[in-house]
């Protein structure tokens, strides 16, 4: 910490011209307060999402799904990725954990479909990719 705050420091003086100790306190207060205003909680969760769109079989499925912008069976989606049923449904319900996708029985079928949340992502993504 005391490295972190020497280059703040350091940064404040190029900034500023001059720097005192009230300076670079006032600015780590305004970071912890940004810090603080994340929460651990949401942080967690906005890395529980990141991590489960983090694999390729899974990521997949949430392109898919979102593409088709309805429901679609697991027989369906297993023609989609090259893995096991245990391995599809064991994406499936990381996925369904991380609330990117809900699913629902249907008689003897299950039915996926892409949540609110993963048509943003995908949105933002493939609007990203590009730009720079």
């Amino acid at each position: 910490m005391a490295h972190a705050t020497e280059r703040l420091q350091r940064y404040l003086e190029d900034e500023l011209e001059a720097c005192r100790d009230e300076d670079v306190n006032r600015r780590l207060g305004e970071l912890e307060t940004l810090e603080a205003a994340l929460g651990a909680d949401q942080i967690d969760a906005e890395l529980a999402v990141l991590s489960a769109l983090a694999n390729e079989t899974r990521y997949t499925l949430v392109r898919v799904l979102v593409a088709a912008g309805e429901e679609l069976c697991v027989c369906e989606l297993n023609a989609v990725v090259d893995v096991t049923e245990s391995g599809l449904s064991h994406a499936l319900s990381q996925l369904v954990d991380a609330g990117l996708v809900d699913g629902r029985k249907d008689g003897r079928w299950k039915k996926y479909r892409a949540t609110n949340r993963a048509v943003a992502l995908v949105t933002v993504l493939e609007g990203s990719v590009g730009d720079e």
